[in-house]
């Protein structure tokens, strides 16, 4: 079948295997090339193999264990955030990290090493993860630790599914009181406002983010709605007046858009609106979980917006020091073109975990990441794309490899100096490179 990234570009054809048993596993990964797959939801081409077969774990989707007194969850690869928070919320916990959506697997995650509000406090996904069944090539079955395997444990974390199936993941949750945030809203001027609130605030929230606008210039370059939150006690409820949220009525887009519906103009008038629309400040907002951590969530098949031609989604982190500089630069490069990004978010990158060597190729690092959506134009965004990897690139930045389906390999390689070490675990789980996917085809990944 014909399969893509959630970007819709690129499209592949790959033959797609759904096990329903965990004894199925090995013979699906008998395929001479084979890549996991869950919800889809990685932008680009990691989790689709054209030469080979696209391996699904959506079948293999029980909860295996729940023990409420240590707030641990065990399940299988294809059990979805959503899911996980449906089952677990009304009995107090909440998944320790989440991406801006609920449809992402439990296994993507940590595939991806996903990241989410509050890594300046929390880490990402892999820091909460316990332990892990990992069905190899061959057929054999390990069960990876930090302390059994460290260096598996950190080559799989990120590792884009190029180490193994995952088949089990036994995962810390968070301890929460309500489905509620209480909430800050926040406009900032320019994004030099945005990234000196943040500093000021990493104490105060245990979430934050900014929406900037990608088209603003001159003294406005940069212009931000910051939002800032913690998880609201029973008793801010019960006194408050809980909101129905900061974000669109739940839509459906039924049709692929039209090229060039996502204009610079219409998307210069949705920043000039979107960002009216917020006040100046206001605080102790009760906002319903869904609204704070997946607004995007409320527009079925937002994809298909941009059109038939797709879009590409460029994530990049750039060091705390050279950040702001970094950051002005990306900034006005998209301006000068005019590129019409509506979906811009920024991020602060917290430390790496105390005591603990972070995965190889695991994306965030400390300091600031800005993710970006731009409509495919072909060789004009492509020339934009290689412009703002050459920026990031002399900032000692990186781009994040589940949003990614264009980067070169020697780019690739100067941005993760760990991964030389990453592909000795590799070569010692995968000796004949049987898992592979368009992705690490294109990287020149053995």
């Amino acid at each position: 079948m014909r399969l893509s990234g959630f970007g819709r570009i690129p499209v592949v054809e790959t033959c797609l295997l759904r096990p329903e048993r965990l004894a199925e596993v090995p013979l699906a990964l008998s395929e001479a090339e084979v890549i996991p797959r869950g919800l889809g939801r990685a932008y680009g081409d990691a989790a689709v193999s054209a030469r080979g077969a696209t391996v699904s774990s959506l079948r293999l989707d029980r909860f295996l264990s729940f023990d409420s007194e240590r707030g641990i969850v065990e399940v299988e690869p294809g059990v979805s955030i959503g899911r996980l928070i449906d089952v677990l919320l009304p009995r107090g916990f909440f998944p320790p990290v989440v991406p801006g959506t609920r449809h992402v697997t439990v296994g993507g995650a940590l595939a991806c090493d996903i990241h989410g509000k509050d890594h300046h406090r929390r880490g990402a996904f892999s820091r909460h993860v316990l332990d892990f069944d990992l069905v190899l090539p061959s057929g054999e079955t390990l069960t990876v630790s930090r302390e059994s395997d460290d260096a598996l444990f950190r080559a799989t974390a990120g590792g884009m599914g190029l180490t193994g199936f995952l088949t089990r993941v036994r995962l810390r949750l968070l301890p929460v009181e309500t489905s509620w945030i209480r909430a800050d809203v926040e406009r900032t001027t320019d994004f030099e406002e945005a990234l000196a609130r943040f500093v000021e605030s990493d104490a105060d929230y245990d979430y934050s983010v900014a929406w900037i606008d990608c088209l603003a210039r001159g003294r406005h370059l940069g212009r931000s709605v910051l939002l800032r939150g913690n998880w609201a006690e029973r008793e801010a409820v019960r006194q408050g007046r809980p909101r129905q949220g900061l974000g669109l009525p739940r839509l459906r887009v039924p049709f692929t858009a039209p090229p060039g519906l996502l204009s610079p103009p219409a998307v210069r008038a949705f920043n000039a609106a979107y960002y009216a629309r917020h006040p100046k400040r206001a605080t102790d907002l009760l906002i319903p979980y869904e609204s704070f951590f997946f607004p995007l969530d409320r527009v079925e098949d937002w994809n298909r917006l941009y059109g038939p031609a797709g879009f590409y989604q460029y994530q990049l982190v750039v060091p705390e020091a050279s950040g702001p500089e970094a950051l002005r630069r990306v900034l006005e490069a998209l301006s000068e073109a005019r590129a019409a990004s509506f979906l811009a978010v920024l991020k602060r990158f917290g430390a790496a975990e105390p005591g603990a060597a972070p995965p190889a190729l695991s994306f965030p690092r400390p300091g600031y990441t800005l993710a970006l959506d731009l409509p495919n134009r072909g060789e004009e965004t492509l020339a934009l794309l290689r412009r703002l990897d050459r920026l990031v690139l002399e900032a000692g930045g990186r781009l994040y490899l589940a949003k990614d389906a264009r980067l070169d390999p020697l780019s690739f390689r100067r941005m993760y100096p760990e991964y030389d070490a990453w592909l000795s675990i590799r070569r010692r789980v995968d000796p004949e490179g049987r898992l592979s996917s368009s992705l690490s085809r294109r990287l020149e990944i053995p």
